[in-house]
């Protein structure tokens, strides 16, 4: 699948391009800003747009009111067009995230039933008790996700619903040519419409992507072929950073192996899970690491790890963002670009794997490991890569049995391997043998 060599980017779009939190009902063309950002995907060579809640909602996307219409604090639906039209014609593809566990009390079917209740024709479209009240003085309670009732639950089991979702998912389609859909809490959603939303996407385009939100437990439960291609690896999110704080590789190495090394036991040989180091529901990387100068190592490690690797946007110039209670921070408005060394480092990165059908695999080989400093091996029929990580602020010598001449494809320079890769304090290598 495309995927498989591509390098994903993560937009936020209500906070990338200055909305308000609440929506506010004035209509502002802030999506066409997004023309700012092109030459700097164009230059990093991103593949594909991962683009947040894009349509009308109350506050952060996540509560949607209409599907179908842009947020107006963003444009219009042609505004969106054009934007989308504009990354096709540079070769970039466009994902959007599909929130289809649950919908804003303002979206139409909610308020039919607010107003009807037990008459509404929609009743069903969501699992409510007309014995019960809630926050809200509704006189009837209702499912939610996580407690939140402006955060109302659809029946997914309903087929009107799922017809309706599917509607979307094909006005998404015809109107924007979006080639995929990453599905929020997907591991909420009901396995049936999974498999139905699978088989409706992949009969008119087999190559649509869809990508499942996941946290923990058994990926295969979602990335199968009745349902998702990929979900999110959450268990190498959490071993990456907390490895370089803690100076110990081998809880992130540990999880390599687990996931997708040689053994009949490996749980995810062969599949491509979506990596990443930070995103827009947890704190910036830059801010998670405690010694700034693993930053570029870090990223080193996720784009030659197995997997789909994607950048938050902003990440790649270093900023900063810890949680707080609406999450604005992880999700700024960005003025102005701000290339440099950090960000030529990761556009190397972006390269190496375009050019390097090692890392497209899932050909996994831990070959050397101590707290601070490991070499994994990522491999292909046509090319062997090492890749070396030290922590320390030491230098440190590998022990290896390898003697030939080998080239570091971050430099470009060649080195001569004789049982002993010599490595410079907090720095990483790419070797191709």
């Amino acid at each position: 699948m495309w995927t498989n060599q591509s390098v994903f980017y993560q937009i936020y779009p209500l906070g990338a391009f200055g909305c308000p939190f609440e929506n506010d009902g004035q209509q502002n063309h802030r999506l066409l800003t997004m023309n700012n950002y092109l030459e700097d995907l164009k230059r990093l060579e991103i593949d594909c747009i991962l683009f947040n809640p894009l349509f009308q909602s109350h506050t952060h996307g996540y509560d949607t009111m209409d599907y179908k219409q842009v947020d107006v604090r963003l444009g219009t639906n042609e505004d969106l067009a054009l934007v989308i039209d504009k990354l096709h014609q540079n070769g970039i593809k466009v994902i959007f995230d599909a929130v289809f566990n649950h919908v804003g009390r303002g979206f139409f079917a909610f308020q039919d039933v607010i107003e009807h209740r037990e008459n509404s024709i929609y009743k069903d479209w969501f699992s409510i008790n007309f014995w019960d009240n809630n926050n809200y003085d509704d006189h009837f309670s209702y499912q939610n996700w996580e407690g939140n009732n402006n955060l109302v639950k659809l029946n997914l089991q309903n087929r009107e619903v799922v017809d309706y979702l599917l509607s979307v998912v094909d006005f998404w389609k015809d109107q924007f040519h979006i080639d995929g859909l990453r599905l929020d809490v997907a591991y909420c959603l009901d396995r049936e419409f999974l498999k139905s939303l699978r088989s409706h996407c992949k009969t008119k385009d087999p190559e649509f992507f869809l990508l499942g939100e996941t946290l923990h437990g058994d990926y295969n439960q979602w990335v199968n072929d009745e349902m998702l291609d990929s979900c999110t690896n959450y268990e190498c999110y959490k071993g990456l950073y907390s490895s370089f704080n803690s100076l110990n590789l081998f809880e992130i190495l540990h999880s390599f192996h687990r996931q997708f090394g040689k053994e009949p036991w490996c749980l995810y040989r062969g599949k491509q899970l979506f990596s990443f180091v930070d995103n827009h529901d947890v704190e910036r990387i830059a801010s998670r690491l405690q010694d700034p100068k693993h930053l570029p190592l870090i990223y080193t490690m996720l784009m030659t790890m197995p997997g789909i690797p994607c950048i938050y946007y902003g990440s790649e110039w270093g900023i900063e963002g810890k949680k707080n209670w609406n999450d604005t921070e992880l999700r700024p408005a960005i003025d102005h670009l701000l290339w440099n060394p950090l960000t030529d480092h990761i556009h190397k990165l972006i390269q190496i794997k375009h050019q390097h059908s090692a890392l497209w695999s899932c050909d996994y080989q831990q070959i050397a490991l101590t707290n601070k400093q490991c070499i994994y091996q990522m491999k292909s029929k046509e090319e062997t890569l090492w890749i070396c990580i030290n922590l320390d602020h030491e230098m440190f010598a590998f022990d290896v049995s390898l003697c030939q001449e080998v080239k570091d494809l971050l430099t470009g320079t060649s080195l001569s391997i004789d049982h002993s890769i010599q490595m410079e304090p907090v720095s990483s290598m790419i070797l191709q043998l």
